[in-house]
């Protein structure tokens, strides 16, 4: 069946539909990795987003159970040059357009996708809707849509879990938290806590943690309350503390630095960062619409421990002071490069530390 999508800014795109038959409306983003479409899908990064594509075939290795960020997939629609019916991986257990009906998603096919991914980068991200008929009404739904700020209210837990280990004990504060920052944990059999974003300091201190994680998360950093600034201000004078995407951003705000909006948000995997002090360029995967301004960083408190080597943007901090930095990029990958993953290295490094002088 035809399909359409429709730009905020009036251009319109068509192709043939898959997924739900659904009206959609959302953020319209695109990703430029080659691979891991289920990763992306699922990462709770997205809610609300539409992602265009640029990989020319999308579904050939089907759903399988390794590859979830998160339970339920946060994205409002997905957008492919091709795609794949026929799962060519043998773990397969439903190919793309069912997992999508499952999920009320709708998808579009047949799109030229580099023309669409041209056109963001010039216009930036945008609302985008995607329809059965493009008239006038569809474009005024579309102009009338109020697009929601309150993606890691809809994405981060409300209740506190453990993931179980017999290592350090960590605490993970939930912005949105991607499954891959979990797996790389019990890679270190790691005791892990994950707790709200409207936790209290108490009710962390309390657990006696030996290291706290700020999550990967959604939306715009600045849309959440002071209360969790003023919860990293006092988390990072106890606790070894790790920032991680919007936990980045969030640690940069914490410690009286601004942040700038991208003109298109950046999603993509292989990408060049160096590590500042060693030189040595480590490839990661990218997510992002927010950098941390250089021109308002306070350099009192924090200093410029990796930067990109395309845009030259901030990609990792430090504290002067006390034991907490953290990281644009997603070091644990899923999807991407694994290379990146020395950053929990630093992280548990700086918990033995921490560990042992004050035992």
């Amino acid at each position: 069946m035809e399909r359409h999508l429709i730009l905020e800014d009036g251009t319109v795109f068509s192709g043939q539909g898959f997924g739900a038959p659904a009206t959609t409306f959302g953020e319209i983003i695109f990703d430029t990795a080659s691979s891991g479409y289920q990763e992306t899908i699922t990462n709770p990064i997205y809610d609300g987003q539409m992602i265009v594509f640029a990989m020319p075939v999308v579904g050939a290795d089907g759903i399988h159970a390794e590859a979830y960020e998160s339970i339920n997939p946060k994205i409002r629609g997905m957008i492919v040059h091709d795609l794949a019916e026929v799962s060519t991986n043998r773990q397969r257990r439903m190919n793309l357009d069912r997992f999508l009906q499952q999920y009320n998603i709708p998808g579009l096919a047949q799109v030229d996708t580099r023309k669409l991914i041209r056109h963001l980068r010039e216009t930036g991200s945008q609302k985008a809707t995607i329809v059965d008929v493009v008239d006038e009404h569809a474009k005024d739904q579309l102009a009338a849509t109020v697009l929601t700020n309150k993606q890691v209210q809809n994405t981060a837990t409300p209740k506190a879990y453990a993931n179980p280990g017999r290592g350090f004990h960590i605490i993970v504060i939930d912005f949105g938290l991607k499954h891959g920052i979990l797996r790389v944990l019990g890679d270190y059999d790691a005791n892990v806590t994950v707790l709200p974003y409207t936790t209290s300091v108490d009710e962390v201190l309390t657990l006696d943690p030996d290291g706290i994680i700020l999550s990967t998360g959604p939306g715009n950093p600045e849309d959440l309350p002071e209360s969790v600034l003023t919860l990293i201000r006092v988390l990072q004078t106890k606790v070894p503390m790790l920032g991680i995407g919007l936990g980045h951003e969030l640690f940069a705000l914490a410690n009286n630095s601004a942040l700038a909006a991208l003109p298109a948000e950046y999603h993509g995997m292989n990408h060049p960062i160096q590590e500042i002090i060693s030189k040595e360029i480590i490839y990661a995967r990218q997510g992002r619409g927010y950098v941390v301004d250089p021109d308002e960083l306070d350099s009192k408190k924090l200093f410029v421990t990796h930067r990109d080597m395309i845009d030259h943007s901030i990609q990792g901090l430090r504290h002067r002071e006390y034991p907490a930095f953290s990281v644009q990029f997603f070091p644990d990958g899923a999807p991407g490069p694994e290379e990146a993953k020395r950053v929990f290295l630093d992280f548990f490094e700086t918990v033995v530390d921490y560990v042992q002088k004050n035992n």
